[in-house]
């Protein structure tokens, strides 16, 4: 049977639950444990596919084609381990599947309530991602004592006493704040959400405790005893230099013991030599390199979780620091790509959905590819690569992908009518189609052409596997004339354009995947560590 450990948050939102579930889940899995993990959100959005980046950041995508909250995203990087749609539900999708049971007839009559009802599909939901793992880490969205996160409380308070469950611990990650005009911490919001979690019904057995100074011994000693807990399971979290640090710094404070004496896990040593090898390495790396990232989420760099892991990623691995140089793609299109590109060593045009700041985009791509900068375009980055050329080496005057003009006389991005999803069926997509539901969602097989800049980045893999999250395709009709004219298509999937390279330029690649959802701190994707690498030798 499964042991459960349960991440709930208090006093505020985005103190890094996220972060502490995927850190604990890494000590536990490098101490030989199988590790599952589960991320609930509160929203009654299905999924964050229709999000804006703006108001929840990265939609991730899992291999099985699920949109994703982006704490996934930090337990695949952490974990080294790919997870799927079962790692994450939302409130939509709890009253979606208990509305649709009841229409069909399935609760026989009965008055729907949230309580056993609502209540009984999430834990039914919780119990079924840990299947298969020895230890299964939730984290809960949002904050003790929101309404819509109620019946989540109650789901976890009541598997406390379930004989399926092989038992149970609960850590609240809260706020210590200090302040600075009375010159101390206070505990008291901690004590207040305590409360909150007890009147609930459920008692924690550790306090993350999030805190921008030290805690002072005498604090730890006042804190544990008013939330009614051992002195040693008071975790400090303070700001780190890196998140791939806080597994380190919590394995120092033993956070394991209390969590392994409780759950009976007897006694737990985490082999984490290596990864504080490439931890030292993000912290003080020998090497620096400037990337120019032209993306138009700017405000919210949350937005690019992903990509922005995976550059760190990459300079681990090569002791080098990555620096992004942001650039707003509007801000190109009014002062031009020289100025705002002029000192980066490599360019990165990034994806995203709508026509704003696409003209800056490309004439990020013409900068790249004209002064021979290392360029990587990713999905829309890449679509955007075989508009460029089409307009300024193919002279097909106004090229453009139909996503932004349907009446483009030369559509170098269409929407194809229907294409083979993951299993193998047709799937149809059109512009009046939904936009959650007509995606090339998740992993795909790509075969790589000999000698491109692609295979050799996978060590001459000839067919690799990455994954998805568009509607438009690169239009085959042109790839004859690209092709005469030095573009070259090096990577394909069950006849779409996958990748494109440019002759006579020292590293020029278009991805219509994402690389990003791959790389983790272990294993960086090796696209991502081929381009750092790239931008390294153009100095």
């Amino acid at each position: 049977m499964t042991k459960f450990i349960f991440v709930t948050g208090g006093v505020l939102s985005s103190l890094g639950k996220g972060i502490t579930a995927a850190s604990v889940g890494t000590l536990l899995k490098h101490s030989g444990k199988k590790i599952g993990m589960l991320k609930i959100d509160p929203y009654i959005n299905v999924d964050p596919g229709t999000m804006s980046p703006l108001e929840h950041g990265e939609v991730f995508v899992t291999k099985d084609g699920a949109e994703t909250d982006l704490d996934i995203g930090n337990y695949e990087r952490f974990l080294d381990s790919s997870y799927l749609k079962s790692s994450n539900f939302t409130t939509g999708q709890v009253y979606s599947s208990v509305i649709e049971r009841e229409r069909a007839g399935g609760y026989l009559g009965q008055t729907i309530q949230v309580v056993p009802h609502i209540v009984g599909e999430i834990v039914n939901r919780i119990k079924k991602a840990g299947k298969g793992h020895e230890i299964l880490i939730v984290e809960l969205g949002g904050t003790v004592g929101d309404i819509e996160g109620l019946p989540f409380m109650e789901a976890i308070r009541q598997m406390k006493h379930d004989d399926e469950v092989a038992g149970t611990f609960f850590i609240h990650v809260t706020l210590i704040p200090y302040i600075k005009a009375a010159g101390e911490m206070k505990s008291k919001p901690t004590q207040h959400s305590v409360q909150e979690l007890r009147r609930i019904g459920i008692t924690p057995q550790m306090i993350i405790a999030r805190s921008e100074r030290p805690l002072p011994k005498t604090f730890k000693k006042k804190l544990a005893m008013s939330c009614d807990v051992p002195q040693d399971s008071v975790i400090e979290a303070l700001d780190a230099a890196t998140i791939y640090d806080i597994p380190v710094t919590f394995l120092r404070q033993h956070i394991l013991k209390p969590i392994a004496k409780e759950l009976s896990l007897g006694e737990l040593d985490p082999d984490m030599g290596k990864w504080d090898t490439l931890v030292k390495k993000i912290v003080q790396p020998q090497n620096k390199t400037v990337v120019g990232f032209v993306g138009k989420y700017l405000e919210l760099k949350e937005a690019y979780k992903s990509l922005t892991e995976s550059l760190i990623h990459a300079g681990a691995h090569l002791d080098t620091r990555v620096e992004i140089n942001w650039v707003d793609s509007e801000e190109i299109e009014e002062r031009g790509a020289q100025e705002l590109l002029g000192d980066c060593d490599s360019v990165l045009v990034a994806g995203g959905f709508g026509n704003r700041g696409i003209e800056g985009k490309i004439k990020a791509i013409q900068y790249a590819r004209e002064n021979k900068v290392p360029y990587l375009g990713i999905c829309l980055g890449m679509q955007l690569t075989l508009v460029e050329y089409a307009r300024n080496v193919l002279g097909l005057e106004g090229a453009n992908s139909i996503e932004f003009d349907k009446d483009t006389p030369h559509p170098m991005i269409y929407l194809i009518d229907n294409f083979l999803d993951q299993s193998g069926g047709t799937q149809l997509r059109t512009h009046k189609s939904p936009m959650g539901g007509t995606l090339r969602l998740g992993e795909y097989p790509c075969d790589t052409k000999a000698g491109s800049i692609l295979r050799n980045a996978y060590n001459g893999e000839k067919t690799i596997l990455e994954r998805h999250r568009h509607r438009y395709e690169a239009n085959p009709a042109y790839r004859k004339e690209l092709e005469k004219a030095g573009m070259l298509v090096t990577g394909e999937s069950n006849g779409l354009i996958e990748t494109v390279e440019i002759k006579d330029h020292p590293w020029f690649l278009g991805v219509q995947f994402h690389p990003e959802f791959t790389s983790r701190l272990q294993t960086p994707n090796p696209i991502i560590l081929d381009f750092a690498k790239a931008s390294l030798n153009a100095q």
